[in-house]
C-alpha cells in the first residue's frame, strides 16, 4: 500500500511540475503548481509528518498560490502592452541599486551575525521545549530556528523573486498594430 500511495504521489508532483513548466497560460500553470504542492503533502503524510502536510497545504497550496493568481489576474493577462515604453523614467536603474544594495547587506549580515543567529536559534528552540507542546514541533523548532536558519530565509526571498518573475512573465507585448492605436 506504501509503494502505491509513494508512486501517486510522486507522479502527481512530476505532472503538476512539467504542467507549471510547460503551460503558456500563467493560471492553469499556478493551478499545476497546486497539483504538485498536494503531492508534495502526500508524501509528507506518507513519511508521518502531518504538521509538515497541514503547513505545505495550508501555506503553499493556500496562501502562496492564491498570492500568485491574485497577482495574475491584478496584471490582467488578457491585456497587452508596450514594453519598450516606461511608466516610470528611470525604473531599472534605481531597481538594480536598491537590488544590489539589498544583496550587499544580505551577505554582511550573513558573514557578520553567524553566531548571533545560532544563539538566538537555541533560545527560541529553548521556549519551546519548556511548554508543553508536542515533541515534533520541538524538534522543528530547533531545526528551523537554529540549524536551517539561512535556508529558511532564503526560502522567503525565493517566494519574493518568485512573485516578480509571476509579474514579469504574465506581461505580454503589444503588437504593432497595437502600438500604433
Amino acid at each position: 500500500m506504501e509503494l502505491f500511495v509513494f508512486v501517486v504521489a510522486a507522479a502527481m508532483s512530476v505532472v503538476g511540475a512539467l504542467g507549471v513548466v510547460l503551460r503558456r497560460n500563467p493560471v492553469h500553470a499556478a493551478l499545476s503548481l497546486v497539483l504538485t504542492l498536494f503531492g508534495v503533502a502526500v508524501l509528507f503524510v506518507a513519511q508521518h509528518a502531518e504538521f509538515l502536510a497541514a503547513v505545505q497545504v495550508i501555506v503553499y497550496a493556500g496562501a502562496i498560490v492564491v498570492l500568485f493568481l491574485f497577482v495574475i489576474m491584478l496584471l490582467g493577462v488578457d491585456r497587452a502592452e508596450n514594453l519598450r515604453t516606461e511608466p516610470l523614467a528611470s525604473q531599472r536603474v534605481v531597481a538594480g541599486v536598491t537590488g544590489l544594495g539589498m544583496l550587499v547587506l544580505l551577505t554582511l549580515a550573513a558573514l557578520s551575525g553567524d553566531d548571533e543567529v545560532l544563539s538566538r536559534g537555541e533560545g527560541i528552540a529553548s521556549a519551546v521545549a519548556e511548554s508543553d507542546a508536542n515533541v515534533n514541533v520541538r524538534q522543528l523548532a530547533t531545526s528551523i530556528f537554529s540549524d536551517h536558519v539561512v535556508a529558511f530565509e532564503a526560502t522567503s526571498v525565493l517566494l519574493v523573486v518568485a512573485v516578480v518573475g509571476t509579474v514579469m512573465l504574465a506581461r505580454r507585448r503589444k503588437t504593432s498594430s497595437e502600438v500604433a492605436q
